[in-house]
């Protein structure tokens, strides 16, 4: 017999060596004892697409502030009809999610609000969305604008002659105080059109399923896929470089790209070289503002600030246009696709369903590319200059003796940042020594080893039992916890012939290779040309190792998952929400993935040969 159920948070052993874990987060992330009852009576998935590894204290930020600026877009701004937000906790470091429904007697009052207020948005996107960016574009500027000094010796006497009678220690307070307030400010702008975008096109994905019970999921997909996408111009840019580097004939200086200073002074000063430098320059503000992870934790790497990364892709390029290979998106053949399944299910309908077909479909077209582009916004860009601050601000403590590790202030809450500057400021003031270089470094030590011990343990997909229909749009869309996909976590559903996992048909074609399991973007140079990645989840910027993949197979992840988006935009076969790929299957092993049919085998037989049945560029036979 299939379980009904998965566990619940207190079944689930606590790693040896992490007791006590629960005291490193805030008291409302994590299950109380008092609400056992309520919390063990809701399903929780792990949201392992966004954060795939256990929290630092102070990383919860990204959490909290995201999945609250996303209820509020639902419960409080547009007054979605169905669905409310998103509940979160911590358990054993990583995160879950309870979607929250609108009480049946709730919802017919919230429609004509509804209505109102996403047509308001849908009549002025253009004009809205240009609003939005110098809104998002203004924040970060305010953000660039922070640093935290050390405090000087003394007042300067300028101060003593004008009056000023403030000692500088308020502006460190109020620089930590306003750049939280900057993030969260993002956030909430984060949302404003994003839940937009689902909604377009979960209108336009239900009105195809009604007229064409048949249709593929991703045939949907196709119809509105957006092809000029910011969220892909920090590739594009890389790509252009190498060409430009291949042309100007420079490609022999990327030997060594892990030294970011010789390589760009051997370019500079080789014949052509100030014209790729110039490039490379422009390309930087504001495209290299982007994370090799997914801007959600305090290590991610920057390509600005690690250059040997973006350096080390434009090689890897220039090796591919050496061999000929043509390393552009098909962006033509894409839209050649796109239109050709537009034309054949319109032929399909009359007049009348027409019109409303190609007004479902439009709308969903004009909001798509938001679904990815204000990823590049927020995730990469507003987070890369926050945690860059962040990074000065735990240096000028590592210097004050606050801890032993540059970075350490990420294993301290951000209320406790707060007091650790007052205790600062207080020390400083007075004229005598702070208490934190006496109580921080051995607490951050205790929690040190929590956290490591933490991360010994995957997390559950899911926790309690799933409810009998999942409503909430981005449940659906983004994390692809449909009521089928739980079920099928649960071994419930239709078994995979000859063993295997199912999933999301995520992006059509049929390969065979060998799998590369990934659980963290350091793993990245790992992958080899022609291999298969399995990992947890995807960041939009591992758009590099999409030119040397087949296909890709994720545990977490929907139709509008990135993983999702980004396999279809580069013609590869793609599985998400198979709930444990990237603990089931090992690296070496030969699998088949069918994208059409969301199911991956794991063949595991040497002999097997290199059976490529459909792959890219073979998109035209992937539908019915």
């Amino acid at each position: 017999m299939s379980p009904k159920s998965f566990p619940k948070p207190s079944d689930l052993a606590v790693p040896p060596g992490a007791e006590g874990w629960e005291e490193l987060y805030p008291y409302y992330l994590v299950f109380q004892d008092k609400l056992k009852e309520q919390e063990d009576a809701k399903f929780w998935f792990c949201d392992s697409q966004h954060w795939p590894t256990v929290f630092k204290p102070f990383e919860t930020i990204g959490g909290e502030f995201a999945v609250k600026c996303l209820g509020q877009y639902n419960s409080r701004h547009l007054m979605i009809p169905n669905a409310n937000g998103i509940e979160f906790r911590i358990h054993l470091g990583y995160l879950y999610m309870s979607p929250i429904p609108v009480p049946e007697d709730q919802i017919a009052a919230r429609v004509p609000l509804f209505e109102a207020r996403i047509g308001h948005y849908f009549q002025n996107w253009e004009t809205l969305l240009d609003q939005w960016r110098v809104k998002v574009r203004g924040t970060i500027d305010e953000m660039e604008g922070i640093s935290f000094k050390k405090l000087p010796d003394m007042v300067p006497m300028e101060d003593i002659v004008s009056g000023k009678a403030k000692d500088g220690s308020e502006v460190l307070l109020d620089s930590y105080d306003k750049l939280i307030q900057l993030a969260y400010q993002n956030w909430q702008y984060h949302f404003e059109f994003l839940n937009l975008g689902y909604i377009a096109y979960l209108d336009f994905f239900n009105f195809c399923k009604e007229v064409f019970p048949n249709i593929p999921d991703q045939s949907i997909a196709t119809m509105v896929q957006g092809v000029d996408m910011e969220l892909f111009k920090p590739d594009d840019e890389l790509k252009k470089l190498a060409t430009l580097a291949v042309e100007l004939g420079l490609q022999g200086e990327f030997g060594n790209t892990d030294d970011v200073e010789a390589t760009l002074a051997t370019i500079a000063a080789a014949p052509g070289g100030e014209r790729w430098i110039a490039q490379y320059e422009s390309a930087q503000d504001p495209w290299f503002n982007f994370t090799v992870g997914n801007g959600f934790y305090g290590h991610d790497k920057y390509w600005n600030e690690h250059q040997e990364i973006p350096l080390g892709y434009i090689a890897d390029y220039i090796r591919r246009v050496e061999d000929g290979q043509d390393i552009m998106r098909p962006v033509a053949a894409l839209i050649a696709e796109r239109d050709r399944i537009i034309g054949e299910y319109r032929d399909l309908l009359d007049g009348e369903t027409q019109a409303t077909f190609d007004g479902k479909r439009g709308l969903a077209a004009m909001a798509y590319p938001y679904v990815e582009n204000h990823n590049f916004y927020i995730e990469h860009w507003t987070m890369g200059v926050f945690w860059r601050k962040i990074r000065e601000l735990s240096r000028m403590l590592h210097a004050e003796g606050f801890w032993n590790e540059p970075d350490d202030l990420l294993y301290l809450g951000r209320n406790e940042v707060r007091d650790a500057l007052f205790d600062l400021v207080t020390g400083w003031g007075v004229g005598a020594e702070p208490i934190g270089p006496t109580y921080w470094p051995d607490e951050v030590e205790r929690r040190r080893k929590i956290v490591d011990a933490l991360k010994t343990a995957r997390p559950a997909p899911a926790l309690n039992t799933p409810p009998s229909v999942i409503t909430e749009p981005f449940t659906r869309m983004l994390w692809g916890i449909t009521t089928e996909q739980v079920q099928s976590w649960l071994g419930e559903g239709e078994a995979v012939e000859g063993g295997g996992l199912r999933g999301m048909a995520a992006s059509p074609g049929v390969v065979e290779g060998l799998a590369r399991v990934i659980h963290d973007a350091d793993q990245l140079s790992e992958v080899q040309q022609g291999e298969i990645l399995v990992a947890t989840v995807t960041a939009p910027s591992w758009g590099p190792i999409f030119g040397k993949i087949k296909a890709t197979v994720t545990d977490i992840g929907g139709m509008m998952s990135h993983a999702a988006i980004v396999c279809r935009e580069y013609g590869l076969p793609a599985v998400t929400g198979t709930g444990s790929a990237s603990t089931t299957i090992k690296t070496g092993q030969r699998l088949r993935v069918d994208g059409t049919k969301g199911t991956v085998q794991i063949l595991d037989d040497a002999d097997a040969g290199e059976l490529i049945v459909s792959g890219p560029g073979a998109h035209s036979h992937s539908h019915g």
